[in-house]
C-alpha cells in the first residue's frame, strides 16, 4: 500500500476544510421496489464520507449505477441510492441532477464546508465508459482533489476511475485502503505457508486464476464444478458431473506447472454424490476412484474436508475465492460451510490471515455465518479476481500517477 497516496497523505499535504473532495465510491446496489435491498457497498465507503465531511470538506459523489447506456433513465437514477447514503453518513445527502455542466457546478458552489452532495450517475454519459478525455476533465471541474474509494470498479478504465486522475491529484479512500492492505497480506507479501482455494462450476473462468496462484502459493485447493475437470483429466470417471473436457489439457498443464513451481494441489479425494441434483436428493460419499456413471459429484467428502482442516492448522495465510459444492443447495453446501468455519475459526484466533472475494464466495461464507470472522472479505467481483490473476488494476495504477 506504501505506492499508493490514502487521506492520512490528504489531510497533510492540504487543509481540508472548504477544499471540495471527488469521492469515487461504488454505489452500484442492488434495488427491490425502489428500496436498496444490500447496502455492503454503501457501508464501506461511509467512513471515508465521514471522515473528510468532518474535517470541513466539501464531500461530492461520484458513481455509475446499472448500464443506462450513455444516457439518461428514470430507473437508473442515483437518487433513492443518496438518500440511503444519508442514512449510513448520519447526516442530509444533497443530490445533483447531473454530474457536470451547470447542474452540477450549482450544486457544487452551494455546498457548505462538511456536507455531502451526490452527483447523477456518471453512466448517463457516453464518455464514462469511453474514458474521455473531456468528460473526465469535466468531472474534475467539481473538485480540487480526487479520491479513489472504490476498489471494485478499479478494473475498469473509465473517466471516473482513471481519466480522472490525470486532472487531480489522487488519493485511496479508507476502504480502497483497507482492500489493498488486506490483498498486499494475502498474496503481495504474505505470512507462509499460503493455501489458496479455488472453487465454482467452470475451469474456463478461471484458467488465468490458477495459473499465476500455482505461482505465489504454497498449496492450491480445487474445489466446486471445476476439480471435476481435474479429477477427469487425471483419467477418474465422473459420471453425469459437470465437467469441460475441452480443457483437459488445460487441466494438465496447470497441475505440471504447479508441480514445477512446488506448488501442491489439493483435489478431493472423496465426495458427495447424487444421481439428481435437487434439495434433500438421496446421496452417498464415495471415492473419487468410484463415482458411477449415472451419479453427480455435487460436494467434498468428509475426508477431504479433513484434509483440507489439517492444512488450515499449519497455513499461515488462506486466500479463497469460490465455493466448493454446490453450496445453494443442501446438504451440498456442508464442504463449503465446515471449510469456512475451520477458517474463521483460526483467523479469529489470531492464528491465520484470511481474504476471500467473489459474489458466490461472500454469499457462502454469510450463509455459513463465517465471514465475520474473516480477516478480510472483498465486496469486489471482477476487480479481486482479476487482482488475483496478476492484472494490474487501471483503476488503483491510476493512484501513483504523479
Amino acid at each position: 500500500m506504501a505506492d499508493h497516496k490514502t487521506l492520512d497523505d490528504l489531510a497533510a499535504a492540504v487543509g481540508l476544510k472548504g477544499l471540495r473532495v471527488l469521492v469515487r465510491a461504488d454505489l452500484n446496489v442492488p434495488m427491490q421496489d425502489g428500496k436498496v435491498s444490500d447496502a455492503t457497498r454503501i457501508e464501506r465507503v461511509a467512513p471515508t464520507l465521514k471522515e473528510l465531511a468532518s474535517q470541513g470538506a466539501r464531500v461530492i459523489v461520484l458513481s455509475h449505477f446499472g448500464r443506462p447506456k450513455g444516457k439518461p433513465e428514470a430507473k437508473y437514477s442515483l437518487k433513492p441510492v443518496a438518500e440511503m447514503l444519508g442514512a449510513y453518513t448520519g447526516t442530509e445527502v444533497g443530490f445533483a441532477e447531473d454530474c457536470i455542466g451547470e447542474k452540477a457546478a450549482k450544486a457544487c458552489d452551494a455546498m457548505a464546508p462538511g456536507t455531502i452532495l451526490t452527483l447523477e450517475n456518471t453512466r448517463f454519459h457516453e464518455g464514462e465508459e469511453n474514458n474521455d478525455p473531456d468528460f473526465a476533465k469535466a468531472l474534475a471541474e467539481n473538485g480540487n482533489v480526487y479520491v479513489n474509494d472504490a476498489f471494485s470498479c478499479a478494473h475498469r478504465a473509465h473517466a471516473s476511475t482513471e481519466g480522472i486522475t490525470y486532472f487531480l491529484p489522487s488519493y485511496a479512500g479508507r476502504a480502497m485502503q483497507a482492500e489493498l492492505d488486506a490483498l498486499d497480506a494475502a498474496l503481495g507479501n504474505p505470512k507462509r505457508p499460503v493455501v489458496a482455494i479455488v472453487g465454482g462450476a467452470k475451469v474456463s473462468t478461471k484458467i488465468a486464476l490458477l495459473g499465476n496462484l500455482v505461482k505465489k502459493v504454497d498449496a492450491l485447493v480445487i474445489g466446486g464444478g471445476m476439480a471435476n475437470t481435474f479429477l477427469a483429466a487425471q483419467g477418474k470417471k465422473v459420471g453425469k458431473s459437470l465437467c469441460e473436457p475441452d480443457l483437459f489439457d488445460t487441466a494438465r498443464h496447470i497441475l505440471a506447472n504447479a508441480r514445477g513451481a512446488k506448488c501442491d494441489i489439493v483435489l478431493p479425494t472423496d465426495v458427495v454424490v447424487a444421481k439428481e441434483f435437487k434439495a434433500g436428493a438421496a446421496t452417498r460419499v464415495t471415492s473419487v476412484d468410484d463415482v458411477a456413471e449415472d451419479e453427480m459429484i455435487l460436494d467434498i467428502g468428509p475426508d477431504t474436508l479433513a484434509h483440507l482442516a489439517a492444512r488450515f492448522e499449519t497455513a499461515s495465510t488462506v486466500v479463497w475465492n469460490g465455493p466448493l459444492g454446490a453450496f445453494e443447495v443442501p446438504p451440498f453446501d456442508r464442504g463449503t460451510t465446515e471449510a469456512a468455519r475451520l477458517v474463521a475459526m483460526r483467523s479469529k484466533q489470531g492464528e491465520l490471515v484470511s481474504v476471500a472475494g467473489g459474489g458466490d464466495t461472500v454469499a457462502a461464507l454469510n450463509e455459513a455465518g463465517a465471514a465475520g470472522d474473516f480477516t478480510y472479505v472483498s465486496a469486489a467481483g471482477g476487480a479481486f479476481l482479476e487482482w488475483m490473476e496478476g492484472v494490474e488494476l487501471p483503476g488503483v495504477a491510476a493512484l501513483n500517477r504523479k
